[in-house]
């Protein structure tokens, strides 16, 4: 499929399914947020909860019975990898920031991305403990839904390093980003929880900029806000300035990702290169 047949998709109603369809893991989300939840690992550092699996099954559901031809992937569903011969695929989170969750501190989201011919169209961000909902697709423009209004995204046009607000992780610091951001000569910063929900700040104005130089992101850490951000106007790329690309057999995001504004995505990718490849990260083999 070319991109010019992917830029004429009309994916409005996919867009208004996976919303409502994030809104309704939303509900499932909370009764546990509210109540308890049991914890579980399914590796040393990666905790999974009841919320989690509830979540997922209900959306996965959902997915199925509404778009039977579309492949699946979520990360707490069994990869058959059957979405491979696939040319749409739903590619879902349906808890993000699961640490988060564990910390009771809201910042965590569902997330259900739509990538078509491996590329992100679409993509929903959805923060149940606020109900803030982040949809956005191609040909369709990206909106924030919040208390019942409708208000556009589009990013910023903010064209200076100094004056760029840098997003980071809560729960991931590394010293490479503090490398980073010095050379960038960035000094305004915010800190958020779930990949979802920093982009969202990007999409709205708050924040210009993040960046994730590892391979800890799977695909269903970033299809949905991918989508989200490219349709406000944003950029994302691997930390070489490389596109994106889903549905494939190894869901890691090797490169890592730098999600800007859009105005000054090369520089700030061809600094990320070169500090990665100072602390021994090479491109496409991955960083361990």
């Amino acid at each position: 499929m070319m991109k010019a047949h992917i830029e004429t998709l009309d994916l409005t109603k996919e867009l208004a399914f996976a919303s409502r369809l994030a809104r309704e893991a939303a509900t499932i989300v909370n009764t546990f947020y509210v109540g308890s939840s049991e914890v579980r690992y399914k590796s040393d550092d990666e905790p999974v909860t009841e919320a989690d699996r509830s979540a997922n099954q209900h959306i996965v559901a959902r997915i199925g019975a509404v778009f039977p031809e579309d492949g699946i992937l979520s990360e707490e569903s069994k990869d058959d990898f059957v979405r491979l011969k696939k040319s749409r695929v739903w590619i879902v989170d349906p808890l993000d920031g699961t640490k988060e969750f564990i910390a009771r501190n809201g910042e965590f989201s569902i997330m259900i991305g739509l990538a078509v011919e491996g590329r992100a169209v679409l993509g929903v961000v959805q923060q149940p403990a606020t109900g803030l909902l982040y949809a956005g697709a191609v040909g369709l423009g990206a909106f924030l839904y919040e208390d019942g209004e409708r208000i556009e995204l589009k990013v910023s046009e903010c064209g200076e390093l100094r004056n760029m607000i840098m997003v980071s992780s809560r729960s991931h610091r590394q010293q490479i980003v503090d490398r980073i951001r010095a050379q960038l000569n960035i000094t305004r910063e915010r800190v958020s929880g779930s990949v979802g929900l920093k982009v969202g700040l990007i999409s709205r104005q708050l924040a210009d900029l993040y960046i994730h130089p590892s391979p800890g992101c799977k695909e269903w850490d970033l299809c949905a806000p991918h989508a989200v951000l490219e349709a406000a106007g944003g950029q994302i790329s691997d930390c070489w300035g490389n596109p994106l690309r889903y549905n494939r057999r190894d869901v890691r995001a090797h490169n890592g990702l730098v999600a800007t504004n859009g105005v000054l995505h090369g520089l700030v990718t061809e600094t990320v290169a070169a500090i990665c490849e100072e602390f021994g990260y090479n491109q496409d083999d991955g960083f361990w």
